[in-house]
């Protein structure tokens, strides 16, 4: 299988060389089923940090065998200390009988990775925006339901909320990404640069969704009393993106 590092983007020389070593281990015990290894995530936006941030890799194999599996359980199991999280396992004709399912999901894939390795089956993936749409406002309405639940099931304690803040803002990124690309807008750019554009392309404040992201970054950390504030703020914005998107939707 021919390599493409030429292809990869910047980052830190100790997390080129574990995604080499993965690779090397990879070929050894896979080189007959491989047919594609992708790295997408903060990586690839630029975003990574150590000790914050995770390798994502999807793996296209010939076949999703139990032994295939298998061999990538024990890596999984040897690798997750150095960041390399579990990865995505497909057939290139599963990915294509499925993009139609999870549009949001592959949208992402698509938009923001790099293929080490093989080759790469999203040349040809084509993402409808009306399935897309349709799954961004699935997934924005069940975010804010689960942030209540898991508020309250929490008992609104800061540990709780310092727990499923970061969680949420992490699934509400790519649907606010999927719905800015049906809408005609600008998707791309790293995290922090996207969600300061948002007053620009959907209209609402973004300043709270900017505070979570330092959170899940490492960058801050708001004091014992202050967590309940954010989530409160957090909750409010999330309903105001969730009508302006069914606003912006009727008069588009």
């Amino acid at each position: 299988m021919s390599s493409v590092q030429h292809d990869w983007p910047s980052m830190p020389d100790v997390v080129q060389r574990v995604i080499l070593n993965y690779l090397k281990q990879l070929r050894k015990s896979f080189e007959p089923q491989l047919e594609g290894v992708l790295l997408y995530g903060s990586l690839v936006r630029g975003e990574y940090v150590d000790g914050h941030s995770n390798i994502n890799l999807l793996l296209i194999l010939h076949e999703c065998s139990l032994p295939n599996l298998q061999h990538v359980a024990q890596l999984t199991e040897k690798w997750r200390k150095h960041g390399i999280v579990p990865p995505l396992l497909l057939t290139e004709e599963e990915l294509r009988q499925s993009v139609e399912y999870f549009p949001l999901e592959y949208f992402e894939i698509k938009d923001n990775h790099v293929l080490l390795e093989g080759r790469d089956p999203f040349v040809t993936i084509h993402i409808n925006d009306q399935n897309l749409e349709l799954q961004c406002q699935q997934e924005l309405n069940g975010n804010l339901l689960r942030v209540r639940q898991r508020f309250v099931e929490g008992g609104g304690r800061p540990e709780a909320i310092a727990a499923l803040l970061p969680l949420s803002l992490m699934a509400l990124l790519p649907c606010l990404r999927g719905v800015c690309r049906v809408l005609g807008h600008p998707s791309g750019g790293t995290s922090e640069a996207f969600l300061s554009n948002l007053p620009n392309t959907l209209h609402v404040e973004a300043s709270v969704f900017l505070e979570v992201l330092e959170v899940k970054q490492g960058f801050r950390s708001p004091g014992k009393h202050a967590w309940s504030q954010l989530v409160m703020r957090y909750i409010q914005n999330l309903e105001q993106v969730i009508h302006k998107v069914r606003e912006l939707r009727q008069h588009a």
